[in-house]
């Protein structure tokens, strides 16, 4: 009996101690009543050289969705605050249950308007449990630039996550995607907090369960300082209007990347708001590549701006010297007379006067002269002594610059020429690749390379690694910096040698091809290229090339531009843009009238290539779904996701077919049709809130 008693007391006082005591208890028996409530961070903040912010954050609220908690929901009254019928919302709730199963909050309805958020607010008891909104930070653009940079973040998908398990995302997480939004991800995204919420009779938050004690904090992103200079970006983004190409300079002693122009481009605000898919479908439809980062991810043949390579090899090869001199009579002349290599210039020229008019004849002699050097047993072992001498100068390999989809272009080797496929071992010999001697042929660049080139020639002889960000906020925990910190000297070569080929630089600009990047009181060094090209076989106008620094005496700019399909040489324009890229970063300003004027001239000067132009026209006469198809086929799209690695679950493809079907009908809308945009910005505290960001993109004119 006492037994049974004693028994019955310690079942008294545990129910007694769960129930009166116990908040554990409490806290799962208030399950239903209270709601677990995601506080995302703030991504951190980037700044430009001059501390000015780039990219920063504004507050927006998604609509969240957990479908197994539907039941009892007014999806009526949901659907005409969203405005779309219910076909519309039984669809997407299935993707989401796809996506992300039952149980698991999704986005119903990303960043929501201001009208939309205020009329599901007051109605909210009507929708939860099932829908909350979802506070979290996006970003938000100061300047309209650098979009190629600076990347895009996106709500990650199955792939993301499949690709990236145990790194804390779950669904509904967002991540960088491209630029140095995806390089620094993991320094930027910083760390989720949780708070969790009383609810009253009707669903609505009232107050934190037992006043916050089991909330966690969100820990913002760390800050990124980067070594742009965003009125130089802008300038060079205004020369490149109407242009395919690039422009990247770089400060040669520490290897900071100033600017780097991508053209086309298009407004980083393209990409933020809720048609950014929409827009995406836009970009990558477009012929021009828009999406493609060509400052890192397109390949060029050099042209004569390799020819400053050639020169520091044979120099230290010691094949020639400075003094010494080739007569050109109209070509080159030293693989026989069957197909002469032409060259502009009739004379004789020494080392310094052959790099100032870009003489053909003398740099596929000195070439010549080094691959058929004596010292070397056979052509395999000189061609890649000379190898070596271009991974040293930064070709040939990724320099491994901090923006993603770098291309590591290509410097010929032995085995490329030994591949029975194309000569096989023993048939070939230096007039086998002759035109490499000249930056044509089988060389190709990026144009971060050349750009990188041109810090290694003014340096005398080294460079650090090109990158955007110099220094995180509150310290490099993932020692992400420490590459970029480090000299690359690989070849011991004389400063006499590069002051022979400086010399030959600053003769480019004074007496050559070059005088149209002359800034007045500023020595610069400089190099034109003009550039035979080939699509699908089919010869295309020349490339534009011009690569520089500057001043000569204390370099503090390297610089490249090429400007695709010009028709015209290095000096035409490719030169005047990086004049004034080298004014506008030495001086601070451009003020002389007449240098503005070149400025605006060359904006508006229209170089879209012919073929792009066809492709425009080819697309606007597409009118139905189907030749969404035809698009896909002609390699647009994979062309831009194999460069970028944008991965969105094919759901591009939805909407480029929706984008071409409404092409067909838009003509026929009355003018009173078309809405007024709806702003984006979602409701916010007074010290929170934003002007409305416009999306916008810089079209090509035809």
């Amino acid at each position: 009996m006492l037994v049974f008693v004693a028994m019955f007391l310690v079942i008294i006082a545990q129910l007694a101690h769960l129930q009166l005591f116990s908040s554990d208890l409490r806290l799962q028996a208030d399950a239903q009543g209270t709601f677990r409530k995601v506080i995302y961070p703030d991504r951190g903040i980037v700044y430009d050289r001059h501390k000015n912010p780039i990219l920063q954050n504004t507050i927006i609220y998604d609509l969240m969705l957990t479908p197994n908690k539907l039941k009892g929901v007014d999806t009526f009254a949901l659907c005409k605050i969203l405005n779309i019928d219910t076909a519309q919302f039984n669809k997407r709730v299935i993707e989401l249950i796809i996506k992300n199963g039952r149980a698991r909050a999704s986005i119903f309805e990303p960043l929501l308007s201001e009208d939309k958020m205020a009329m599901i607010n007051e109605s909210m008891y009507q929708f939860a449990p099932a829908f909350y909104l979802q506070e979290r930070s996006i970003r938000s653009y100061p300047y309209n630039a650098a979009a190629n940079v600076l990347g895009y973040t996106a709500e990650v998908d199955t792939n993301f996550l499949k690709n990236h398990p145990n790194e804390g995302y779950t669904a509904g997480d967002y991540a960088g995607r491209t630029g140095i939004e995806r390089t620094y991800e993991k320094v930027l995204m910083g760390e989720r907090g949780i708070e969790y919420w009383k609810r009253d009779n009707k669903n609505r938050l009232t107050e934190k369960l037992e006043n916050g004690k089991y909330d966690t904090m969100p820990k913002a992103g760390q800050n990124l300082y980067t070594t742009l200079d965003m009125e130089l970006q802008e300038l060079g983004e205004k020369l490149m209007e109407n242009k395919l190409g690039s422009i990247v300079a770089i400060d040669p002693k520490t290897g900071g990347i100033l600017a780097m122009v991508s053209a086309p481009t298009y407004k980083p605000t393209f990409l933020t708001g809720k048609d950014r898919k929409k827009h995406i479908a836009e970009l990558l439809l477009n012929p021009a590549l828009p999406l493609l980062n060509r400052t890192v991810s397109a390949t060029y043949s050099p042209g004569s701006t390799f020819k400053t390579l050639q020169a520091l090899v044979g120099l230290h090869e010691g094949v020639i010297d400075p003094n010494f001199s080739v007569s050109c009579g109209g070509a080159f002349y030293g693989c026989g007379s069957g197909k002469p290599m032409k060259c502009l210039d009739f004379g004789t020229f020494n080392l310094r006067s052959a790099i100032t008019v870009s003489d053909n004849t003398y740099f596929a002699t000195v070439m010549q002269k080094v691959i058929n050097n004596p010292k070397y047993p056979n052509v395999d072992s000189s061609l890649a002594a000379w190898d070596r001498y271009m991974y040293a100068f930064g070709l040939g390999h990724k320099l491994g610059v901090d923006v993603p989809s770098e291309k590591r272009g290509n410097i010929p080797t032995p085995a490329y020429f030994n591949d029975p496929k194309r000569f096989g071992p023993g048939n070939w010999n230096y007039c086998s690749f002759r035109s490499v001697s000249i930056g044509q042929g089988e060389v190709d660049v990026t144009p971060i390379q050349v750009a990188n080139e041109m810090c290694y020639i003014a340096n005398k002889g080294w460079y650090i690694t090109p990158h955007i960000v110099d220094s995180i906020e509150g310290g490099d925990k993932y020692d992400i910096l420490s590459q970029y910190r480090k000299h690359h000297q690989p070849i011991d070569i004389p400063d006499s040698i590069f002051d022979v080929v400086h010399d030959g630089m600053q003769g480019v600009l004074e007496r050559g091809t070059g005088g149209g990047a002359r800034v007045k009181g500023i020595n610069i060094c400089g190099k034109t290229g003009t550039v035979e090209n080939y699509f699908r076989g089919v010869k295309q106008e020349n490339h534009s090339f011009f690569c520089a620094f500057a001043p000569r005496e204390n370099p503090k700019i390297a610089i490249m531009c090429v400007v695709e399909n010009s028709g015209r040489f290095g000096g035409t324009y490719a030169a005047p843009i990086v004049g004034l890229m080298i004014e506008k970063y030495l001086n601070d300003s451009i003020v002389d009238k007449g240098r503005l004027a070149q400025v605006e001239k060359l904006q508006n000067t229209k170089l879209i290539p012919k073929r792009i132009y066809a492709e425009m026209r080819k697309q606007d006469s597409l009118r139905h779904s189907k030749d969404s198809a035809y698009l896909l086929a002609n390699g647009y799209i994979k062309i831009i996701r194999d460069t970028t690695e944008i991965s969105d679950d094919g759901k591009d493809d939805d909407a480029i077919s929706k984008m071409i079907k409404e092409k067909d009908s838009k003509n026929k809308k009355d003018s009173n049709d078309q809405k007024k945009p709806m702003s984006t910005e979602a409701i916010l505290p007074n010290d929170k809130k934003k002007s409305s960001i416009a999306d916008s993109i810089t079209k090509v004119d035809n």
